[in-house]
């Protein structure tokens, strides 16, 4: 399928070096063009990489840690006492599970906001991933002007790293943590850097409620007044959001990142992003953290996004299987800033590529591709993970990673941490 959605039968794709140089159908490839490995077969469906638009890496170690719980209850009575004891080397852990999982369903970019950022970028770098990093930042926190700090050396010293894989932001956690100085002050060094700024906005009602009684507008108008959304931005959640807001979010461009299935679990809501959509708006997926949703699923997140949208606006053509395919990839790389490097099978786009093996009982008989894709495959097909030109995953076996070994260390690491958040 290329980026005018034309879907070739016995198409192929030729690579060189990083970048794609030709999208089409078999033997179309011209010039002195020679392949040195051939991957596929005939019963792949190939597609750009998933591109997960937030979450948080690390967060693998706290997968079914704290479940049934509110998002405020779950934060602060169990993930941030677990997260005061995370080192530097648990985070890395954490990270290299997370890109383990990722590479196996699918997802070839994603963007992150966590600590110990100089170690997520390590586990970025040796996967073979590419990401979009933010050293996340409590406001409120005594620590807050140190982070600050921190983020900035981070984004001077990452920004453009790993063959150009590892891009970064600066990352105020959201309204009811960061003040407004403190995200204008995250505003004055991203402007001096040249970055952007990924920020949670409106994820919960209480949010809501709290920030517009406070200062007397809504979080995405209290934003909006600062001056926020004149910067590049990558705004999580986007739940609760009224006319104005969504006005606002579509004229400006932000980048939202929708993430159905933890907004689900943690029952904050339903995002309005059929309504996003139709004003304009640039709407991506996410998966959050696997503590609360609790895989890094993307084929998951894109049918939970249609099937939402559909139940909640009772339309049944609302987000259809191409448009859900759609914010998986080629709004997801809009919602970076991305999209002229990937989402699309675009000669000249980078060589970031996933096959996905429809010859499968479950995937039979192929009427629809994209349908299939959406609403029928699981990330068990995905066959093949290529990134910036380098197969990650071939017929399902990881290239870059010793799995056993990331497991292993996982699972050592949050059985400490649990012990140590029980004060044992």
């Amino acid at each position: 399928m290329n980026e005018n959605g034309e879907v070739f039968s016995g198409g192929e794709i030729a690579v060189d070096g990083d970048r794609i140089i030709h999208v089409g159908p078999a033997g179309s490839t011209t010039g002195d063009f020679v392949a040195e490995k051939t991957t596929g077969g005939d019963k792949m469906v190939a597609l750009p990489g998933f591109v997960n638009c937030h979450t948080h890496a690390s967060m693998t170690l706290l997968r079914s840690y704290a479940d049934d719980l509110p998002l405020m209850k779950w934060l602060q009575e169990m993930i941030w006492p677990f997260e005061d004891n995370m080192t530097s080397d648990d985070n890395y852990w954490g990270a290299m599970l997370c890109c383990v999982e990722m590479i196996m369903s699918g997802t070839t970019t994603f963007a992150d906001m966590y600590m110990h950022m100089d170690r997520i970028a390590e586990s970025v770098e040796k996967s073979g991933l590419r990401a979009v990093l933010s050293r996340g930042m409590i406001g409120i926190a005594p620590n807050g002007p140190q982070a600050l700090e921190e983020s900035k050396e981070f984004i001077k010293n990452y920004n453009g790293t790993a063959e150009g894989r590892i891009k970064c932001m600066f990352g105020p956690h959201a309204p009811y943590t960061c003040p407004p100085e403190f995200v204008q002050q995250a505003m004055e060094y991203a402007k001096e850097l040249n970055v952007g700024i990924h920020i949670h906005l409106a994820e919960t009602r209480g949010e809501f409620t709290d920030i517009t009684e406070q200062y007397g507008k809504t979080p995405t108008q209290l934003m909006d007044s600062i001056g926020l959304f004149e910067l590049p931005v990558l705004a999580a959640h986007c739940v609760h959001l009224d006319d104005k807001d969504i006005e606002i979010l579509s004229t400006k461009k932000v980048g939202i990142a929708h993430n159905p299935e933890s907004n689900m679990k943690l029952a904050s809501g339903i995002a309005p992003v059929q309504k996003l959509i139709d004003a304009g708006a640039v709407v991506g997926l996410g998966t959050d953290g696997a503590s609360s949703n609790n895989n890094l699923d993307m084929l998951e997140e894109l049918r939970s996004a249609s099937f939402l949208q559909k139940v909640s606006t009772e339309d049944a053509t609302a987000l259809p299987a191409s448009a859900a395919l759609g914010m998986a990839t080629r709004e997801g790389a809009r919602v970076l800033g991305m999209e002229k490097e990937v989402g699309m099978l675009k000669p000249g786009y980078k060589a970031d590529i996933i096959l996905i093996d429809m010859d499968k009982p479950h995937l039979y008989p192929l009427h629809n591709p994209a349908s299939h894709v959406a609403y029928a495959a699981s990330s068990a097909d995905i066959d093949t993970t290529i990134v910036n030109g380098q197969i990650l995953m071939e017929n399902r076996r990881l290239l870059t990673v010793d799995v056993d070994e990331i497991c292993a260390k996982a699972q050592e690491c949050a059985d400490r941490l649990v012990k140590e958040a029980a004060g044992k």
